[in-house]
This record gives structure tokens, sequence and C-alpha cells, in this order.
């Protein structure tokens, strides 16, 4: 049985499906409780979050070496006082405090930090998550792990049992954009590679690198790239791609995901918030695509300008699935651009969104933020192809939003969906 959705019920059926839809997360810098510290939680880091560093330098005139000097809570109650009391919090990382705060029944207009405080201090990590998660309306939350980080590596190293909602992702950027330096932790690990690029030295990154994929199970291999990343060329981060990233990649059927696009550290002083962006070329994805037919890549760009090129060259091979607004270009009026050139040139067979949270509440204001969004766009669009006559259903519309917040993900990978 079909149920036709009639045209003056057509936005507040779409909008309560995109609303009630569970979302797979694609790409997170969360944690699951079991790795301690590493997950950040609660308004101290809200406030904290590297968007707002940067936003609070515009205003105060504290010099950026004494703030890194005070204490968490001391910061947070800085960026309060000057983006929160002192001005309007209009800024989209600030709406995004709000939202959470909202949205876990505080009471945003009492303005009152110490009460906030009080709340997530009441609740254990699990609590945390249980309660975010159920709110963000997120199933499934992609980590990003960081084997390079000692704490975390030990972490691993421990057998670590974690949270079955959670899932793992091999992050590789030292490997690939420092491997000069790199090779010395490698050998410190007890991989022989080698000061020559040889089959020797291959095999041994080639071990390394297949040792922590039957350690984790990572649903994909990642790598954040600078605007001049280039492939092929002669250079240890291109030979480490070509000579052991794709043909693992390959045989173990996980998607190799480049984010492209970001400058590290223009202002180093302000450290996590001093990075920047570039339009970046894509002749380097297009040579993959078309020469690495069997490789599977999810990449996104973190300049406006690349948008475009893009989501075309994705018409064109469908190895590649184009996800997400990241970083800077995740703020309502650059989501409502992209989404909507995306279904306009690929239908609903991208990925609209992931949260890039790294902070646990994050989940809540950026899918309630984005959802609305999105649920917009496909407003627009089931409205525009009713014009010729074509009416959706009741199911269609299920289905294709299933598909952009949930299946598409995972049908890409070719795994089986969890939960079944």
């Amino acid at each position: 049985m079909t149920t036709i959705i009639a045209q003056d019920q057509l936005a507040s059926f779409v909008r309560k499906t995109v609303a009630e839809q569970p979302v797979t997360d694609l790409h997170t810098h969360l944690y699951s409780p079991e790795f301690g510290g590493l997950l950040l939680r609660g308004i101290d880091e809200l406030l904290t979050y590297h968007y707002l560093v940067a936003e609070v330098m515009r205003w105060s005139d504290i010099a950026i070496e004494d703030f890194w000097k005070l204490s968490k809570q001391e910061q947070a109650e800085l960026i309060w006082q000057e983006l929160f009391i002192n001005h309007s919090p209009i800024s989209e990382a600030c709406r995004g405090v709000l939202t959470c705060l909202e949205a876990f029944g505080q009471d945003v207009g009492s303005r009152d930090l110490a009460s906030y405080r009080k709340f997530f201090d009441g609740m254990t990590p699990a609590e945390h998550v249980d309660a975010t998660l159920k709110l963000a309306k997120v199933e499934h939350v992609v980590m990003t792990n960081d084997i390079f980080n000692e704490e975390e590596r030990n972490i691993w190293l421990s057998g670590v049992k974690y949270d079955e909602r959670f899932h793992a992702v091999l992050r590789m950027d030292p490997l690939l954009n420092d491997y000069a330096n790199t090779k010395s932790s490698l050998r410190e690990w007890g991989y022989a590679v080698e000061d020559e690029w040889n089959e020797a030295t291959i095999a041994e990154v080639r071990r390394f690198l297949t040792d922590w994929i039957d350690r984790m199970n990572p649903l994909y291999m990642a790598v954040s790239l600078p605007p001049s990343f280039a492939f092929p060329e002669d250079s240890d981060r291109s030979r480490v791609i070509a000579d052991c990233i794709l043909p693992i990649s390959r045989e173990r059927n996980i998607p190799f995901a480049m984010m492209i696009g970001v400058k590290k550290r223009v202002h180093p002083a302000l450290g996590d918030a001093g990075d920047y962006v570039a339009k970046a070329g894509l002749e380097s994805l297009e040579h993959m695509l078309l020469h690495y037919p069997q490789n599977k890549f999810l990449v996104t760009m973190l300049s406006r300008e690349n948008q475009h090129e893009l989501t075309t060259l994705a018409r064109k091979f469908r190895n590649l699935m184009v996800f997400g607004c990241w970083w800077f270009l995740n703020n309502p009026v650059f989501i409502d651009e992209m989404t909507r050139m995306r279904m306009e040139m690929l239908g609903t067979s991208m990925i609209p969104q992931h949260s890039d949270a790294r902070v646990l509440d994050q989940v809540v204001y950026k899918w309630s933020h984005s959802k609305r969004i999105i649920a917009d766009a496909l407003i627009d669009k089931y409205t525009d192809i009713a014009v010729s006559g074509w009416q959706v259903t009741a199911e269609e519309i299920q289905r294709d939003v299933a598909d952009l917040f949930y299946n598409n993900f995972w049908n890409f990978l070719k795994r089986e969906l969890p939960g079944n």
C-alpha cells in the first residue's frame, strides 16, 4: 500500500520524517566512554571549542599566551562573558551552545553558567553519551582514531572493549603528511622500515597498517590533506598512498577517506583555532578515481570553491562518495547551498552531512540545525517535481530520507547495517 502525500501536507511530513530519522554520523572526533579523557563533554568543553577560541580573540584584549595559561573553567568563563554576555551570541558556534542547553532542558534565558556546569557535571560519561545520542537521534558514531597519539595508542593496545554504537576509523595523518619523522616511530614499534623506500620498507608499512586494521576493524582509513596535495608525485606521501594505502584499501574493502583543503597553523599561537582554508586542485582525485576503479573514496573538501567540481566528479565516478559540510562550511548558508547543489546534480546518491563533533554535546546542535536545512531543500525538490504531476508517496520520502542519513554510508562500505 502506498500513501500519496498531498501538497498541503508535504512540508510537515518531510520535516517530521527528517527530524525522526536515525543518523549514522560518519565523521566525528568523539570517543566511547571507555576511552576516558579523550571523550570531551560538557559546558566548559563546548565553550572552549576552537571555533569559539578564535572568535573570542576578535573581542578580548587578552594576550593569546595568557589565554592558554588559564584553566579550562577560566577560559570558558571568559568566552561566556565576551561572546554571550557582552555581545549577542549569533554566530553559528555560539548558537550551537544555546541549542545544546535548550535541548538538555536548561533555562537559556537565565544565562547562569554555574547552573549549566552543575547540570553537566552531574552526569557520568555513560549517562551523558546515552542522553546525547538519544536527543540527537544518532544511532552510530564513527570516531577518528589517531594511533600516533600515545594516549590513544595505549588504550587500543590494552584491548579496550567499547560501546558498540561507536565505530573505529584508522587516521593516518602523520604517516602520510610527515613520513620523514614518523618512520622513527615505526621503528620503535618494531617495524623495520629503512631510510630508502624499497620493497622491504613497503612490506613493513603495509604490515603496520594491516596490524592496526586487524586490531581496530576500522570502517575506513582517513587523512586530512593540504590544498597543495598532489598525486602521483615524487614524495613520501605519494609513495605511501600508491604502494600501501590503495592496495590495502582495495584488498580489505576499506574506503580511503580524504578531507582536502586545510592549511595548518596559519596562526600557530592559536593552536587548533589557527588553521585556515584554501582552494585545492581536483586533478589528483580525478587520477585516483580513473586509475583505481576498484578502490572506494570518501571525500569532503574544505573550500566552498571546490564544491561544484567535487560534485561534478561524483557524477562521473561511482567509486566516489561525497560527504558532509566540513569545518568552516558547517554553517547554515553553506549547508543550504551545498545540499541543494548536490541534490540537483546527484539526487539522493550522496551523504549530505556529518557532525565533525569534537565535543559530545555538539552532535545535538549540529544535527538539529542541519536537519532543518536539509528538510527544507527536500521539500523544495519534491515540490518542483510535483509541478510535472509526479507525486511522491510517504514510503518514497521515508526511503529517501533513510538513504541520506543512514543507508548510503553503509551501502557504500558494502557492510551489513548494524543490527541486521
